[in-house]
């Protein structure tokens, strides 16, 4: 796995080269970045995923900023959700989209590929010189922690989230009153769904 990032490094002393989290960017977005430093910290050793939660075990001055923007946010356990949302947001990563507009690789709002950036993202892949979660993210990791740590990172979207809640409180209720209604359902009640005597 070091043998990736020395590629990375000098790469990125090439000008014009594309870095392993430029790449990434144009295979997946700022999403895609911030899956894959977490990933390579967690490779090297300098990041601890664990369940649900993240924590830095070190830093490298040498790093590339996207890590160390990662690393600082991170010195004590924190949610790997919160982390990689705040990474995605991060002067950092949006430097990486402001480059490649810049470069013609994305549009202006860094949402999508121009013709030059799909023509460089198939270059990349071709090249064989970057790892394989840069373009296919953390399910193309095998199974272990750090896939897990990764993946189980996804956040429900806010409005589902509160949807459900509201679903489930509205199943409660719908549950609370069945139960009462059932000793009422022989009580010859006079409601019909009809509305009306049942002569015409």
């Amino acid at each position: 796995m070091g043998m990736v990032f020395r590629r990375t490094v000098s790469a990125m002393e090439e000008p014009g080269a594309l870095d392993a989290y430029d790449v990434a960017f144009l295979a997946g977005g700022t999403r895609r970045v911030a899956d894959s430093a977490m990933i390579a910290l967690s490779e090297r050793g300098l990041l601890k995923l664990g369940g649900s939660r993240v924590r830095a075990l070190g830093e490298a001055p040498s790093l590339h900023p996207v890590d160390r923007a990662l690393i600082a946010s991170c010195p004590r356990s924190r949610s790997t959700t919160s982390v990689l949302a705040a990474l995605q947001r991060s002067p950092e990563v949006r430097e990486i989209a402001r480059r490649l507009a810049a470069r013609s690789l994305v549009t202006v709002s860094g949402r999508r590929l121009t013709r030059q950036g799909r023509r460089q993202l198939r270059a990349a892949e071709r090249s064989e010189g970057f790892p394989d979660y840069v373009f296919g993210g953390p399910t193309a990791l095998p199974h272990g922690p750090v896939r897990r740590g990764v993946v189980s990172a996804r956040p429900v979207p806010s409005g589902l989230g509160r949807a459900l809640i509201r679903m489930g409180r509205a199943l409660d209720r719908d549950s609370d009153s069945d139960a009462g209604s059932d000793s009422d359902a022989g009580s010859g009640s006079d409601v019909s769904c009809g509305g009306g005597s049942g002569n015409y």
